[in-house]
């Protein structure tokens, strides 16, 4: 078999030669007026004599797969729907056309026209009567259509990795079918779609590193958003009493299998509602989600069957730590207690951390990666969550929760902090962080404090990362494997 250079060769020589006998090898003029599903709903029950009466079709795809006997041979093109085989005979086209089809390479994208009918073996089969070259590929497929492996090559080439992969077309599928579940599901419940600002003057609403831009004719940097979230909650207070946008999020991190520098978020914000009014949301909007989407809400991840079906447990933060730890929950409120357990389990302990920041890296390296079932992860430590409204019986803590779901966060939620000054200070102890070197921590913006000013209703907002949840759906172990043309390091020269 000859290399993909030496193919490529000679598919050039091949366009030239159809060039010169005045065939275009891209035209545009070519309608199928049935898709290869369309063609198996409406034929696959009928007999001989019923396919004998049936209208002629015109269809059209890729070709993946060419058998050529001669005086006759078989195509096998895919489109969106599905594949169908073609049977080109010398008697039954025109000279042209059955010399076009000796042209024909498997990739090239071609047109058909004609009757419906069974092979010997049974296969539902188009007996063409007419044939169209509709683009000549000029690179080969990946070799006897075994599929492209090397993962860096999939997903570079994501266009080649589409083509010869059938999961691949599943998961991006099932990606489409999963956000506009979530859109028909808050719409439902009286929620307004939104968009807000993709480039900030000032970065906010998460603790992450933020892409820099320039803007010429303001002469001012702005930030691709690391989350909508202040922008939302601004709707909130203009009246907007159910918000949400399903947006790109950008943040200046670290590439791994759970993290892509650009990714897609849901927000979505209710007034009048607290952290737990979004917990029983939450357990409803996911539950169905994973029935529309799979047909069950038990779903296969990482060798766990992970069941979706409300209920989902609710355990506060410092109690699955202690648990873990073997250490009294009272310890872990107090910052040189909690500092020593930390060093005990190798967690550096810086001298400015806090015993809620503690807290939260041990809750991370000895709980996160065990919660394999859905868990409500609640009562967060005021220091982690600037944004969130204090617990009313504990002000340490705030009305937070995280989703946790075979290790990794779906879902961040809290009762929103609507206490202008309790905001600004929050923001000053950000201030302070950020001066000491915390390049994650959350600048003062006056104007969201302003906003405030005029007066947030009681309100709960969350967060979900669509692409994780895209990947528990779909059984995805990469997040590059749910992102069409992921991050990538530069390529390496050939």
């Amino acid at each position: 078999m000859p290399d993909d250079h030496e193919q490529t060769v000679v598919r050039r020589k091949k366009l030239q030669a159809l060039r010169a006998r005045g065939v275009n090898p891209y035209p545009n003029d070519f309608r199928p007026d049935h898709s290869a599903g369309e063609i198996h709903a409406r034929c696959d029950g009928l007999g001989e004599a019923e396919l004998a009466a049936a209208a002629p079709a015109r269809v059209a795809g890729r070709i993946v797969g060419l058998r050529d006997f001669g005086k006759a041979g078989f195509v096998h093109f895919q489109d969106r729907t599905g594949r169908l085989q073609v049977h080109a005979r010398r008697d039954r086209l025109s000279e042209a056309d059955f010399d076009l089809y000796r042209t024909l390479d498997v990739g090239d994208v071609a047109g058909f026209g004609g009757q419906p009918f069974r092979t010997r073996t049974g296969e539902l089969t188009i007996e063409a009567n007419s044939v169209r070259l509709l683009a000549k590929a000029l690179r080969p497929l990946p070799e006897k259509w075994h599929g492209l492996h090397d993962v860096e090559t999939r997903y570079r080439q994501r266009y080649v990795d589409l083509v010869v992969n059938p999961d691949v077309r599943r998961i991006f599928r099932m990606r489409a079918a999963v956000i506009t579940g979530l859109r028909r599901f808050l719409t439902a419940r009286d929620y307004v779609e939104v968009e807000t600002p993709m480039m900030q003057p000032i970065p906010g609403g998460a603790a992450a590193r933020p892409f820099v831009t320039h803007h010429n004719a303001l002469d001012v940097d702005l930030y691709l958003r690391i989350a909508p979230e202040l922008y939302l909650k601004r709707l909130v207070v203009g009246g907007l009493e159910r918000v949400f946008e399903l947006s790109r999020v950008f943040r200046n991190e670290g590439l791994s299998t759970r993290h892509n520098p650009e990714f897609t978020m849901l927000e979505f914000y209710q007034a009048y509602a607290t952290d737990e009014d979004l917990m029983v949301l939450t357990e409803e909007m996911l539950s169905s989600l994973a029935r529309d989407v799979t047909g069950q809400t038990a779903v296969e991840y990482g060798g766990h069957t992970i069941e979706l079906a409300p209920p989902w447990p609710r355990r506060p933060m410092i109690e699955l730590v202690a648990e873990k730890a073997d250490v009294p929950a009272d310890r872990l409120l107090d910052r040189d207690a909690v500092a020593a357990v930390a060093s005990r389990r190798g967690i550096a302990v810086g001298p400015d951390a806090s015993a809620g920041h503690l807290l939260g890296a041990l809750f991370e390296a000895l709980v996160e990666p065990t919660l394999v079932q859905p868990t409500f992860v609640t009562r967060f430590p005021v220091e982690l969550s600037p944004l969130a409204r204090r617990n009313d019986g504990d002000p340490r803590f705030v009305d937070r929760f995280e989703l946790i779901v075979a290790g990794h966060e779906i879902a961040n939620a809290f009762s929103e902090l609507n206490d202008p000054d309790d905001q600004r200070g929050r923001f000053e102890e950000q201030r302070r962080a950020r001066a000491a070197g915390d390049l994650e921590a959350q600048p003062m913006d006056e104007d969201y404090l302003r906003a405030l000013e005029y007066g947030l209703p009681p309100t709960a907002g969350e967060g979900i990362g669509v692409d994780r949840l895209v990947m528990l759906l779909t059984g995805a172990t990469s997040i590059r494997e749910v992102i069409l043309f992921p991050q990538l390091r530069p390529e390496s020269p050939a």
